[in-house]
């Protein structure tokens, strides 16, 4: 009341436009609601340049990125009403306008025009020449795309492959080009047909995200963004794979519900949800993802294989060429047996993972 009486005696003695009297008038009433209790507490906040979660200790100003090596400056927290009053400020000076959607971004000539049943989006980013770089992406690459060819009956034509080895620049592994792809893959993916889909990411990843190629200009890409891309379309008939070779890579990457827990090697499993209030599974189908490493744990290259290379991605190749018809059970216990940090399986749906055959 005391806001709407001030406002109103200004304007009916000055014909000011309110995008100059409401920033005073602003100031002068949080001069003496500005909470100070809320900055002895540890805050949570993401990197300016890449998006990492960090962690601001108490009084904090600023802080430094161990990804990008970034410093993020720590925003003072405000009240309810402060922010009511920016936002007002903000819709006064600039007109509402509707976020840009990429669904108008059409997909590259250079992409399968017709994609079949079956289909893959492989991506393998080495970060040549920076100092996150990685090597044997792109050797995890070629080798998935060997394994789905030969043993599970993919087409190349229905194979996308971004790597910075091609010369297409549509083929690059920027954010644009990942969010393309993923928007390829599950194409017509509602329609009750069935297909199995594909997706394989060899690169870095930080907790909740996906690095691409160009991660320190254009940020990370969010796990409910890939979630809401390629997980809740998937209809009736429809079966995701996503095999996610990273530093950080768990449930969250997509998004599961479920995460299967392997208690040991005798046949003791459950499954634990971890979306219990937040639908985020899929339209019908079904999405399995298997990754490297847990979220706190890290690996990457293996000494094992004679080419360099991923190590998920390797005892993955591995254990299904040492057993062709396997269940999603002993594959991971044939993981396990070969990489110490443990492979994590993660589902947007309960199943019986020693008697459901591995499939794609």
């Amino acid at each position: 009341m005391l806001l709407f009486q001030c406002r109103l005696a200004y304007r009916q003695t000055c014909t000011v436009p309110p995008w100059i009297w409401l920033p005073t008038l602003h100031t002068c009433i949080l001069a003496s609601c500005a909470p100070m209790s809320s900055m002895r507490e540890p805050r949570a906040m993401m990197c300016g340049r890449c998006g990492a979660y960090l962690t601001a200790p108490p009084g904090a100003r600023s802080v430094c990125c161990a990804l990008c090596d970034a410093v993020t400056r720590v925003q003072r927290r405000t009240s309810g009403l402060e922010d009511f009053l920016k936002g007002l400020m903000y819709s006064l000076m600039f007109p509402p306008q509707a976020p840009p959607s990429s669904s108008g971004d059409r997909l590259p000539a250079s992409y399968p025009r017709e994609p079949g049943r079956k289909r893959a989006l492989l991506v393998g980013i080495s970060y040549s020449n920076t100092k996150y770089e990685l090597k044997g992406s792109v050797n995890d690459v070629n080798t998935m795309s060997y394994l789905l060819r030969k043993r599970f009956g993919f087409l190349s034509d229905n194979i996308l492959r971004l790597t910075a080895e091609e010369r297409d620049p549509n083929l690059m592994p920027t954010m644009k080009n990942i969010r393309l792809g993923m928007r390829w893959l599950v194409q017509g993916c509602n329609t009750g047909d069935a297909m199995s889909l594909v997706v394989h990411f060899s690169g870095r990843g930080v907790v909740k995200a996906l690095c691409p190629l160009d991660f320190e200009a254009s940020g990370v890409i969010q796990d409910y963004e890939i979630n809401e891309t390629i997980v809740r379309p998937l209809g009736p008939g429809v079966m995701l794979h996503a095999l996610m070779d990273t530093d950080n890579s768990d449930t969250v990457v997509l998004d599961l519900p479920y995460r299967c827990r392997i208690l040991s090697r005798f046949g003791q499993w459950k499954w634990e949800n971890y979306r219990a209030e937040t639908p985020k599974g899929t339209n019908g189908g079904l999405a399995i993802s298997i990754s490297g490493c847990r979220d706190s744990q890290n690996t990457r290259t293996t000494s094992a294989s004679p080419v360099v290379g991923g190590a998920m991605t390797y005892n993955f190749i591995r254990a299904l060429e040492s057993e062709p018809s396997t269940t999603y059970g002993r594959l991971i216990n044939a993981i396990r047996a070969e990489m110490s940090p443990e492979p994590q399986l993660c589902a947007s749906e309960e199943f019986d993972i020693y008697r459901k055959p591995f499939l794609l």
